[in-house]
């Protein structure tokens, strides 16, 4: 555990509330996509299976149960309580183009060839990408709400302080993971356009809109 990670955790876990919170309060889920959602919480489950055999310490367990609660919790808003307000037309990306060559790349490239290790490595190529289908949605919108873009400004600073985290692993530590620091470079990347448009749009009180 470092600074940075400990960072990113709360940078993500303030993006879930973040969510979670606008989707209650506002009884609606417009602006969401209920397919990058569903993608998250495939990451969690397949990542964290280990949570029934293998223990690391109090903090590692509960941010797993956490994460797989609120994940579930976020599906269970968008599809069953307030299915009425999701924007199905909107969000139409193909996510099959997203599981099935993370699903491939995690079969050839990996750590070993096991079960619980392909399901890790497969979390990680998917936890990429899973945003796509969101910054779809708004780009096809053509705006997202403040609220909305706090949210993605959150998840992306817990990518950007997950590269941090493994940068400080290797000075310090010598330990890396080329498969895990790849996936954080590309994820960070997807948020690049998105991150200049907060700063100079979002934080000045104005609506962020991205290019269709």
């Amino acid at each position: 555990m470092n600074i940075f990670r400990f960072a990113g955790d709360l940078s993500h876990v303030f993006a879930i509330i973040i969510l979670l919170l606008k989707i209650w309060k506002t009884r609606s889920c417009a602006g969401i996509s209920g397919k990058s959602q569903i993608l998250f919480a495939v990451v969690y489950l397949t990542r964290y299976l280990d949570l029934f055999t293998t223990y690391v310490s109090l903090y590692n367990s509960v941010m797993k149960v956490l994460f797989l609660a609120t994940s579930g919790a976020t599906v269970y808003l968008m599809y069953v309580k307030f299915k009425a307000t999701y924007d199905h037309n909107h969000d139409s990306f193909r996510v099959e183009f997203l599981l099935i060559p993370c699903a491939l790349l995690s079969l050839v490239i990996n750590h070993e060839f096991t079960v619980m290790e392909l399901l890790w490595t497969f979390s990680i190529y998917l936890e990429s990408v899973a945003i796509l289908p969101q910054l779809f949605l708004v780009s096809k919108t053509g705006e997202a709400e403040s609220i909305t873009s706090h949210y993605l400004f959150a998840l992306g600073s817990y990518r950007a302080l997950y590269l941090l985290n493994w940068v400080y692993r290797f000075m310090v530590e010598s330990h890396y993971d080329l498969i895990a620091i790849f996936a954080g470079i590309v994820q960070t990347i997807l948020y690049c356009d998105f991150f200049y448009l907060y700063i100079t749009k979002v934080l000045k009180g104005k609506k962020l809109q991205l290019p269709a």
